[in-house]
């Protein structure tokens, strides 16, 4: 993409389309929405505001600022980290390296939470493990101000981005990030609720994940041991010494994994255990009721 004069202006129409078919070249699974983030943030505008503006001439310097952005989507970067944001359960975050990307499927686990909790909707005490960015924790306490929430992680990176996502959010007054192992944080302590979206994917399976993933999001929270379940295991078969009894436990798990995550429910003494499907229509979350 030049820079300088060209025979043809750089309208935001013609960029468009410009980038749309490079990123189209390099097998980028969104290349026209991508085109368009990037622009929007290179420009200080919105999306909506491409449409109305398209024949606008681009200044040369909004023009570098945008084959800069462009140049790190092709290596691979993610738009959200470029942009610094993504949108989760109708809420901004802040998201970087620290943390992984919130997902649209994620927004299930705040669903199924949000849903089995509601006879208990008045008060309650939640635990979200592997917290990361905070999103999920961040959203069940917009929804529920009058719960008291915690979220664990051992990455106190990752805390410190939840912790800013709290405060951006308004919910800090009702919400704790405490560092540590699963449940070692929260030791002697019991809770209503327990979410969690640990690391399940299976270790061989890392290096065939996209370069967007595989080269930028944080290993620690994808990794899920030999076959993706290593973390679930741990957390469901010690959260009944953590749930008040008939409190619910809900986690995220990979989309073939519900049936054998069920099966760990089972084992555990969890009753009226649900697998619920994502927006892509796999069962991405296993929940039950603990014993008692």
């Amino acid at each position: 993409m030049a820079v300088g004069p060209a025979a043809e202006p750089w309208t935001i129409a013609r960029v468009l389309r410009w980038a749309t078919e490079d990123f189209g070249k390099r097998k980028n699974p969104s290349p026209r929405l991508d085109a368009e983030l990037l622009l929007a943030s290179a420009i200080a505008t919105d999306r909506v505001k491409l449409v109305i503006e398209s024949e606008r001439v681009l200044e040369p310097g909004e023009l570098s600022l945008y084959r800069a952005l462009i140049e790190r989507r092709r290596r691979g970067e993610p738009v959200a980290y470029i942009l610094g944001r993504r949108e989760f359960y109708g809420l901004e975050f802040r998201v970087d390296r620290r943390a992984l990307v919130p997902r649209p499927d994620t927004e299930t686990l705040v669903d199924v939470a949000l849903e089995r909790t509601r006879s208990r909707s008045l008060y309650g005490r939640a635990l979200d493990l592997c917290t990361g960015s905070g999103c999920v924790a961040i959203a069940f306490a917009k929804a529920r101000p009058t719960w008291r929430v915690i979220g664990t992680d051992v990455s106190t990176d990752a805390l410190s981005l939840a912790w800013e996502n709290a405060r951006r959010l308004g919910v800090a007054p009702s919400l704790a990030t405490l560092a540590g192992d699963l449940f070692a944080p929260v030791a002697g302590s019991r809770f209503e609720l327990i979410v969690a979206n640990p690391p399940y994917i299976p270790s061989a399976d890392i290096a065939a994940l996209d370069v967007d993933v595989r080269e930028f999001e944080p290993r620690g929270a994808l990794d899920g041991g030999p076959d993706g379940l290593d973390l679930v295991r741990r957390v469901v078969s010690q959260a009944p010494d953590h749930l008040e009894p008939g409190g619910l436990l809900a986690i995220e798990v990979g989309h073939d994994q519900a049936e054998r995550a069920a099966a760990l429910f089972e084992k555990s003494g969890f009753s009226a255990i649900e697998r619920r499907r994502d927006y892509g229509g796999h069962e991405r979350v296993v929940s039950g009721q603990a014993p008692g």
